[in-house]
């Protein structure tokens, strides 16, 4: 659907950093560690994707103001990895098709990611929609062949503090990160989040989608196998989300995908507030795990699928 005139809103160059240089998952180091990286042929250690989010959101509550902080959606499929000390632009295009199409990229031009953004609840059709709407299923899988669409997994309780950092899996704390963050907001802060108009500090887009995984799952996934990033969309809907508040994190698996490299799969999180029991958002992510990092799959299909 579109309409009207179309205007791009361009934000500047950043350079993000890297925050996950000593994360474990599982037990192991992960792929932001370039040694890891390396193992899977990956020139360095990738930034992780949702910290783009950082540089969409200023364009976003530009267009939309505090709808969007109560109501946004970044939904975003990433193209190619981001290592420390590269820089990133971000734009927004508003006035044509609904969701608004996003994208981000290098000084060379190479596409970082591209998606879509909007306020609720009628987002339309965004971006990770229309994907997985073309998506075929796999065919035999050997790293997720324990998972099923459907299964649930669900219960825990946890919360983004300011000082604390978020366990091994994201080893640094909400200070931390507005330390290092592309794009600051007062709101963000102890002292600017008073004055907000919710009179507390607020998470960013990027640091919901680390509660939301910050527990991590117990998917019968074989390990050890290395896992990125493909796809993100986070959803507010009673937002925003606030610094110490209790949050429960439901998830289930809504897909499973399979790539020449990579099996994956799509796991929905509805993220609810423990204390008053109301939604307040939805995290769809897409995760792959890399076919060559695990020692069980067989060595012929790999060379088969290249």
């Amino acid at each position: 659907m579109s309409f009207g005139t179309e205007i791009t809103l361009t934000g500047p160059y950043r350079s993000p950093a890297q925050l996950l240089v000593s994360q474990e998952v599982d037990g192991h180091p992960s792929l932001h560690d370039e040694s890891t990286a390396a193992l899977v042929g990956l020139v360095g250690a990738p930034i992780e994707g949702p910290t783009h989010f950082s540089q969409v959101e200023p364009l976003a509550a530009l267009v939309w103001g505090l709808e969007w902080f109560e109501h946004g959606c970044i939904s975003s499929h990433f193209r190619t990895m981001v290592i420390e000390g590269e820089e990133v632009q971000a734009s927004l295009t508003i006035g044509g098709a609904v969701p608004a199409p996003l994208e981000a990229h290098k000084p060379d031009g190479t596409s970082v990611l591209v998606g879509s953004a909007s306020v609720g609840p009628n987002h339309g059709q965004t971006y990770l929609a229309a994907l997985r709407a073309k998506q075929l299923p796999p065919t035999e899988l050997f790293i997720l062949d324990q998972l099923e669409v459907g299964m649930t997994s669900g219960g825990d309780v946890t919360s983004v503090s300011m000082y604390e950092t978020n366990g091994s899996t994201y080893p640094f704390s909400m200070a931390d990160k507005l330390a290092h963050i592309t794009e600051a907001h007062p709101w963000y802060t102890p002292q600017g989040g008073a004055g907000s108009p919710w009179g507390r500090p607020v998470l960013p887009m990027e640091m919901i989608s680390v509660l939301a995984v910050k527990t991590g799952h117990s998917w019968p996934v074989r390990s050890p196998a290395f896992s990125l990033f493909l796809d993100l969309e986070i959803r507010l809907v009673h937002g925003p989300l606030f610094v110490d508040q209790p949050y429960q994190l439901d998830r289930e698996i809504v897909g499973l995908s399979e790539s020449s490299r990579t099996e994956s799969y799509w796991a929905r999180t509805r993220v609810i507030d423990a204390q008053t029991d109301v939604q307040v958002a939805e995290v769809l992510l897409h995760l792959g795990f890399f076919k060559e990092s695990f020692p069980g799959y067989p060595r012929e299909r790999l060379t088969a699928r290249g």
